[in-house]
């Protein structure tokens, strides 16, 4: 397994990237899954449905399965919520984890940058961010930079600077002493 992850601002379309990307690797013959980290609540349960009966009730945990999906709903009830690492380590082996979010993480990344959006690049802060998907040129970025709109460059930038995720996993769960507390 190999990981890639995603950073940006918000409205930088890293979410409209995923959906052009994934299904072009897919296409590849590739296997991928992706993990999302979300700054507010969020639900995928739906009120008055057994399942979310169940998790009101107190449940710790509730998986919901039929013929084409299953979900398995983890309540923290006031426990940290967990990092990459223990998240990673959650999913089904595939050939490429893409992560969004969590955009200080030490892991290899792209940016995605969109001058309208207003904000300053992240890359020069970053040397985890090891290329630039964006609508406008970065000469001396420092790394390579890819148009925005060529998913071609776009694609063969994530596949080249993925690492695999036994490196990352390594990383993550014992940070040397220059990256704590960054």
């Amino acid at each position: 397994m190999r990981i890639i992850g995603t950073a940006g601002w918000s409205g930088s379309g890293k979410t409209t990237l995923l959906t052009r990307v994934i299904p072009e690797l897919v296409a590849r013959g590739l296997k991928v899954s992706t993990l999302k980290h979300a700054h507010h609540a969020f639900d995928v349960d739906k009120p008055g449905k057994d399942s979310y009966l169940h998790r009101e009730a107190g449940a710790t945990e509730v998986l919901v399965a039929s013929v084409n999906r299953y979900a398995l709903m983890h309540e923290l009830r006031g426990a940290p919520e967990p990092g990459v690492v223990e998240l990673l380590g959650k999913l089904s082996p595939v050939d490429l984890v893409i992560v969004e979010g969590w955009k200080v993480s030490h892991y290899a990344k792209i940016e995605v940058y969109r001058q309208e959006v207003g904000k300053t690049p992240l890359h020069p802060d970053d040397p985890y961010i090891r290329g630039v998907a964006s609508d406008v040129p970065f000469p001396n970025a420092g790394r390579p930079v890819v148009d925005l709109s060529d998913l071609e460059a776009v694609v063969a930038l994530m596949l080249e600077i993925s690492e695999p995720l036994d490196t990352v996993m390594a990383r993550l769960a014992s940070p040397s002493p220059a990256l704590v507390g960054t």
